[in-house]
């Protein structure tokens, strides 16, 4: 088995919910107190190992890869000012031994199109992480990526990070059927996009963490788009599974929805005071 050590960030959505700040500013970079929100994802990720980033990005993106590139001029005046504490804080945002690669997406046509733009990325056999910014996880000391990292390593699998939720919240989220209840890491037999809660097979839900194969890659690249006008992800996912063993992670830490308003505000609050 390959180690795991690409991820990819699908950032080319337009952040409607946060208009009009979004209107030039991409919902990644928003802070969360003293941070873009996508600097906590890549945090995560290179935590776990992953040392390719792969920012799957739209129009009016470029604030990201600004963001990850070396500034000299801004270094150049922290030096002369003596701000070596802050210097060193802007040159050490990405260590050395990582890599960005920057892909576009050419038409918005959903999350299992996005990731399936850097398949040309992905190597046979290979695993690859996908991580959504927008799902914030203070993983208490061990990034959710990483959590996730010790059941791929362990069963050569497949791993989701799943959240329990309330019925009446499934219709929101990918859920997945599992084997077995009581099972610790859960073995997924099924994964349906957004049911109603009548039709729900589960209340596990899944969050913005995927541990994935290249035969994901492989189906995604034979798929069209569906109701919406969308490929999903769960969809492929949902494909493979017959031949892929697939478990979810039940995570320890926190989540924050930073895709919405609420979640944003809590975030901030709940990062601002551990900084205290």
């Amino acid at each position: 088995m390959k180690p795991l050590r690409k991820a990819i960030f699908p950032v080319a959505g337009l952040g409607t919910r946060f208009l009009p700040a979004t209107k030039t500013i991409p919902k990644e970079m928003l802070p969360i107190v003293d941070r873009p929100l996508i600097h906590y994802a890549v945090e995560e990720a290179i935590e776990a190992g992953c040392d390719t980033l792969i920012f799957v990005t739209g129009r009016n993106k470029r604030a990201v890869e600004d963001y990850f590139d070396r500034h000299p001029e801004l270094e150049r005046e922290l030096e002369e000012k003596g701000k070596l504490q802050e210097l060193e804080i802007v040159r050490n945002i990405i260590p050395a031994h990582v890599r960005c690669v920057y892909v576009r997406q050419p038409q918005p046509l959903g999350l299992g199109h996005a990731v399936g733009c850097a398949a040309h990325l992905i190597d046979e056999d290979e695993p690859f992480a996908v991580i959504l910014p927008d799902d914030l996880i203070d993983g208490a000391g061990v990034g959710c990526l990483r959590q996730m990292l010790v059941v791929h390593q362990a069963k050569g699998a497949a791993v989701l990070a799943l959240e329990h939720a309330l019925l009446a919240d499934v219709s929101r989220y990918g859920v997945v059927a599992v084997r077995d209840e009581e099972e610790r890491p859960l073995k997924i037999t099924g994964i349906v996009e957004k049911p109603l809660p009548q039709d729900a097979p589960s209340r596990w839900t899944v969050v913005g963490r995927y541990i994935l194969t290249s035969d994901v890659m492989r189906e995604l690249s034979r798929m069209t788009p569906g109701s919406g006008g969308e490929i999903q992800l769960t969809d492929a996912i949902a494909a493979v599974l017959k031949d892929v063993p697939t478990y979810g992670l039940a995570f320890s830490g926190k989540r924050f929805d930073c895709g919405a308003k609420r979640g944003f505000l809590e975030a901030n609050l709940h990062y601002g005071f551990q900084q205290e």
